[in-house]
């Protein structure tokens, strides 16, 4: 891999976690990198390493699956990718009100790997998941992130 300096780190890798350049700028310290997994490793010690108010900042900077806003560009094409940008009316509602079911239970948006999922995958998931207790959906929440952020990653094919 080529050697970047801190700012092109943080430039070519800003965009992997949801508005949270933070990670990649403190990730930048465990270099220099090989390959993407040890890339992804350091964006992980990074994340284990943040405070749970971190943590909890980059799960609310995530946008609710389905809603008519602005996304990233990464968001908006996964979220097409599952269908979920093309929804009907009925499945609009639907999600909007798993969404704040969710959101009214948590206090954060409901995150999955949408890459990995399909829309009534995803609805599944939200039934389920509706179900747990908070440490387990925060868990699950950073997992989905660190999956989203690998996918992501390989996507650049920065690195061969």
């Amino acid at each position: 891999m080529q050697a970047q300096t801190k700012a092109e780190f943080i430039a070519t890798y800003g965009h992997i976690f949801e508005h949270s350049p933070w990670i990649p700028e403190r990730a930048f310290a465990h270099g220099p990198f090989a390959n993407n997994a040890q890339i992804h490793e350091a964006f992980r010690k990074v994340l284990n390493d943040a405070t749970m108010d971190e943590k909890l900042t980059l799960i609310r900077a995530h946008p609710e699956l389905g809603a008519k806003i602005a996304l990233t560009e990464a968001s908006t094409s996964e979220q097409m990718g599952a269908g979920l940008k093309s929804l009907t009316e009925s499945e609009y509602q639907k999600f909007t009100s798993l969404n704040a079911a969710y959101r009214a239970k948590f206090s954060f948006p409901f995150i999955i790997c949408v890459r990995e999922n399909t829309k009534s995958s995803i609805l599944a998931a939200y039934e389920t998941r509706l179900q747990n207790d908070m440490p387990i959906e925060y868990s699950t929440a950073l997992a989905e992130i660190a999956k989203i952020a690998w996918l992501r990653l390989n996507d650049m094919q920065a690195v061969s």
